[in-house]
């Protein structure tokens, strides 16, 4: 019995890499439904075991957001070596975007107004290109990173509104920051 899975077939002697020719309707049509619920039960498992299994009560998945944490300007500096931190600001303000996450439109706002407070702070204009186009590339919330778009949520969200129950949790989260950068 031949059968397909990924690039392997299985006959006889095991699994081999093939993909010299694909089956014909004769041998789909004599396949035992025993095979194919085999099959069929093997690609369900890979398929959504990813997804996991929850507890009976928990139909709503819980509000995960981690607090919000800043590292200045993620893998770039922060400013020049005769100011500092002349750009941090716009990079805190820019990860407090980031963290938040929310649609593929406010990322791309986010990203215009870090792009702005670059120029504006720095006059320069490259510059402000420059680091617009490496949020831009690098930023996007499908990479594992601790920068990408939506950091504060656990990976995987992608673009995504934020509900207004999340939207108050980011809001206190925000807000417990604030208060703790004024304490210092």
């Amino acid at each position: 019995m031949t059968s397909f899975l990924g690039i392997l077939r299985l006959n006889d002697s095991g699994f081999y890499p093939s993909m010299s020719r694909p089956m014909i309707i004769s041998e789909i049509k004599t396949k035992g439904s025993k095979a194919s619920a085999m099959h069929a039960c093997f690609l369900m498992l890979v398929l959504f075991s990813p997804f996991g299994c929850r507890e009976a009560g928990e139909l709503e998945p819980k509000l995960e957001l981690a607090d919000f944490t800043s590292d200045g300007c993620s893998l770039f500096i922060d400013g020049t070596f005769a100011n500092p931190e002349l750009w941090k600001e716009c990079c805190l303000l820019h990860d407090m975007a980031y963290w938040r996450g929310g649609t593929e439109e406010e990322r791309k706002q986010a990203d215009l107004a870090f792009k702005a407070c670059v120029e504006k702070k720095t006059g320069d204009p490259v510059l402000a290109n420059l680091m617009y186009e490496a949020v831009r590339v690098g930023g996007a919330p499908h990479f594992p990173t601790w920068y990408r778009w939506g950091y504060g949520w656990p990976v995987g969200r992608g673009y995504k509104v934020l509900s207004g129950e999340e939207e108050k949790l980011a809001d206190q989260k925000l807000e417990a920051y604030r208060s703790l950068e004024k304490s210092k």
